[in-house]
């Protein structure tokens, strides 16, 4: 197992959309913990080519990450109430809209690139692939770690032959990795989720979710995890490709809130003026309100204008600091081990 060789038990999370670069991946690589370059949203060949780059960079075990796509279009009946109510503000906001449109973000090439020329991990969120495809990433050399939210989703990964799984508290930023976005979806704190997933399966875990700190790191050691895939507290880090209105929000006490708003799946992000005004209207419609609502979030980051970008983060984000990848990684295994030493002698750990 690629945990077992790890210098630190930090996994850094896959962070698409921006915030995942070769340098960011690779830096925490270089640090002794395993980098993900995020596949989401990006071709296959744009994949390759960013898997090439961070190889270039470090010779350490990274990982690649990939969306899992759903079982096809929306309805477009769900999302059309959606779309005029937000055509109709876009139109006195001087806002620009995309079209809906479906898509399965370039799926199979992603799978036969990443069986051809297979990272140390291949990651998967939004759904547990089937066994088949598990099966290849295995037999190409690489380990298959899938994203849960549940007890009942970590039992499915088990069953279609996973190594690992990411397990997801609500505490984490960016979107939900749960099989299926829906009305009733069960949220669990982490602490309480690694504790109901190690009952029902016995894979390794690797905890996600508000860690931003060497004390929350050994909290999720002591529960059992064997690592900890850490997002937003890397943001910060000159390595990422962080937009800087997305930057100066984090770097701030505003509160985190889950919301469908901008993509149609549930997602935590920082509050603003998008999320208060348009959530009660916003319904389950991935990835067709994505496409939507894509060309007005890239004017918004360029402008500045933080009220119209999907400014994901932890519930923890405050605590992000602005260093280089490889230090807070180190930083954060340090203090790790610090807390848990503290712990088995009574003192108190300063982080």
């Amino acid at each position: 197992m690629i945990l077992d060789n790890l210098g630190v038990p930090i996994v850094l999370a896959p962070l698409a959309g921006g915030p995942s670069t070769p340098e960011l991946a690779a830096a925490v690589s270089e640090a002794g913990g395993l980098g993900f370059v995020a596949g989401g949203y990006l071709s296959a060949t744009e994949l390759g080519a960013q898997l090439d780059a961070a190889r270039r960079l470090t010779s350490a075990p990274l990982g690649a990450n990939v969306f899992v796509p759903g079982d096809g279009p929306s309805e477009p009946s769900t999302y059309r109430p959606y779309l005029e109510h937000l055509e109709r503000w876009a139109g006195d906001a001087g806002v620009e809209l995309g079209e809906p449109r479906y898509s399965d973000d370039d799926w199979e090439a992603k799978i036969d690139l990443l069986t051809a020329q297979p990272p140390a991990v291949v990651s998967f969120t939004f759904g547990c692939p089937q066994r088949e495809v598990i099966e290849a990433v295995r037999s190409a050399g690489a380990e298959a770690w899938v994203t849960v939210t549940s007890a009942g989703e970590a039992r499915e990964a088990e069953r279609a032959g996973v190594d690992e799984l990411v397990v997801q508290g609500a505490e984490a930023g960016g979107h939900r990795g749960s099989f299926a976005d829906r009305p009733d979806l069960p949220m669990y704190g982490l602490l309480p989720l690694l504790t109901l997933v190690r009952d029902a399966v016995s894979l390794p875990l690797v905890a996600s979710g508000g860690i931003a700190t060497g004390a929350a790191v050994a909290a999720v050691l002591a529960a059992g995890a064997r690592a900890a895939q850490i997002g937003t507290a890397f943001m910060l880090a000159p390595e990422a490709g962080t937009g800087d209105v997305h930057r100066a929000a984090l770097a701030t006490s505003e509160p985190t809130a889950l919301t469908r708003t901008f993509t149609g799946r549930l997602a935590r992000g920082i509050r603003n003026g998008f999320m208060a005004e348009h959530e009660p209207y916003a319904p389950i419609a991935y990835p067709e309100l994505h496409y939507v609502t894509a060309p007005m979030r890239k004017a918004a980051r360029e402008e500045g204008n933080a009220d119209l970008v999907n400014l994901w983060a932890g519930e923890a984000h405050q605590l992000a600091q602005e260093l280089p990848a490889a230090e807070i990684a180190r930083r954060l295994a340090a203090d790790a081990e610090a807390a848990l030493a503290s712990a088995r002698t009574g003192r108190n750990p300063a982080r």
